[in-house]
């Protein structure tokens, strides 16, 4: 099996921190859903101010809001207004096929707005190696 980015938030910041919370991470499901994170389902989160990473749970929080909180000892890796990408997987039998996947990938501003919206494509060229490109499908 191979691991493989199936959906991903790049440059989303961090809007709050609760220790004293059950877990998990806290998103916007309006950014969820365009996406195609779900609720329950395992993330990983790498912070690109201090280079902490860590894995959690999705929490859907209030929609419309662009929540992105870290809960309970997740907190501890993070401060309010730090810059994160949070980055769903999947895992393909094959390698042959990464050629179906099509990770979504939304870019966000400091307020958590949507700013672009990317497509990874993976393909195979005519000797077999594999071909990838990153490709616009439009902004807000």
């Amino acid at each position: 099996m191979i691991k493989a980015i199936r959906a991903k938030l790049h440059g989303i910041r961090i809007t709050g921190a609760e220790l004293d919370y059950h877990g998990s991470v806290t998103l916007d499901p309006l950014i969820c859903r365009r996406a195609g994170i779900h609720p329950l389902e395992f993330v990983y989160i790498w912070n690109k101010n201090n280079g902490e990473r860590l894995s959690t749970y999705v929490i859907y929080g209030e929609a419309g809001s662009r929540i992105c909180q870290l809960n309970g000892a997740a907190a501890r890796r993070c401060r309010e207004g730090d810059e994160v990408i949070i980055g769903a997987v999947e895992y393909v039998p094959r390698p042959e096929d990464l050629c179906d996947l099509r990770p979504r990938i939304l870019i966000f501003d400091a307020e958590n707005r949507v700013t672009e919206e990317l497509r990874y494509e993976v393909s195979r060229k005519a000797d077999g190696d594999f071909d990838f490109q990153v490709l616009e499908q439009g902004g807000p």
